[in-house]
């Protein structure tokens, strides 16, 4: 009997994992994807930097952050399709004779993790304010809207630098050192909410007027339940859409912060301190030091702001033909 019981329980799972791959292939998305060359592609790259990314160690066979395996006579070695280059050093080595690739990797991940954490942490913090001004209005919702208002008057690097000169008054210069990343990650999530906000507040006021809130209304449903599990899910299209795109800004705020030296410490790669770091030697010759991590740096966001087209275009029913 048990063991009818669990191949019972196996067939449903599998019957309820087939159904949803079925429904999946017959969905708009799906047909949508598979039909544009551009989703595809930008798909299949993300995927790829994705998991050399966070899997750097078991992809690259150096390690250029360990220094005995580091030589000082291997440093400014050239790409290895040049005269001078290394068969082992495709892309070259830096002043310290890392390997370039290992390091855009490696870097890549850091400015991966605090892209990702950045555009979450807006992320909640803009639909829940935007979400709750929509739902409650009066002067509530006209103090949220109007610190939207004020705070998109600021540029978002201008208002990441804010954050992060106070942050580096407060606390001392070691303790900032080490709470770099976080410190990072709070400078470009606050600054990049008000978006959130907007769009959440506006698809917010479409819902609440929509029968199922006036009938959960009805039956004495709590406004938080209401907001939280009715209203939040069917106002999380254009939402997503916004954090797509988003991520892209957040991973070149990142850069453009470590670049001008207040982002992560130099100890701590990202895409933005080596390319700051390769600057140095841009006219000396060193050309690929700062080159590829900018040239990774552009497909990263270019990749990711092109699916975010996508996504716009497939989720609003307003732009299908």
């Amino acid at each position: 009997m048990i063991q009818e019981f669990e191949l019972k329980g196996m067939l449903q799972v599998d019957n309820k994992t087939l159904n949803s791959w079925e429904r999946l292939k017959d969905s708009d998305i799906y047909f949508s994807f598979i039909k544009s060359p551009t989703a595809i592609v930008s798909s299949i790259i993300l995927l790829v930097i994705f998991f050399c990314s966070f899997f750097v160690e078991f992809v690259t066979p150096h390690n250029p952050f360990d220094p005995s395996s580091l030589s000082l006579m291997e440093a400014f070695t050239p790409p290895s399709w040049t005269e001078d280059g290394m068969a082992k050093f495709i892309l070259g080595t830096d002043g310290q004779g890392r390997d370039m690739l290992s390091t855009i990797l490696y870097g890549s991940r850091i400015s991966l993790i605090v892209g990702f954490s950045a555009i979450i942490f807006s992320l909640i913090l803009g639909v829940s304010l935007g979400l709750t001004a929509g739902y409650f209005g009066g002067k509530y919702e006209m103090i949220v809207m109007r610190l939207t208002d004020v705070q998109l008057t600021v540029p978002s690097i201008l208002m990441a630098l804010l954050v992060d000169g106070i942050a580096r008054g407060i606390i001392s210069r070691e303790m900032h050192d080490e709470m770099a990343i976080y410190v990072l990650i709070f400078a470009i999530g606050i600054s990049e909410w008000p978006q959130f906000a907007r769009v959440s507040r506006a698809a917010t006021l479409v819902e609440k007027n929509k029968d199922y809130v006036s009938a959960s209304s009805i039956i004495g449903v709590s406004n938080l339940l209401i907001m939280f599990k009715h209203i939040l899910p069917n106002i999380m299209r254009p939402v997503l859409v916004i954090g797509t795109i988003g991520l892209a800004l957040a991973i070149i705020a990142e850069s453009t912060l470590s670049f001008l030296g207040v982002g992560v410490p130099p100890t701590t790669p990202s895409l933005g301190t080596l390319i700051r770091l390769g600057n140095d030697f841009l006219f000396s010759g060193e050309w690929w030091i700062t080159f590829f991590p900018a040239i990774f740096l552009v497909i990263l966001a270019f990749s990711i702001n092109l699916l975010g087209d996508w996504m716009r275009d497939t989720l609003n029913p307003r732009l299908k033909k």
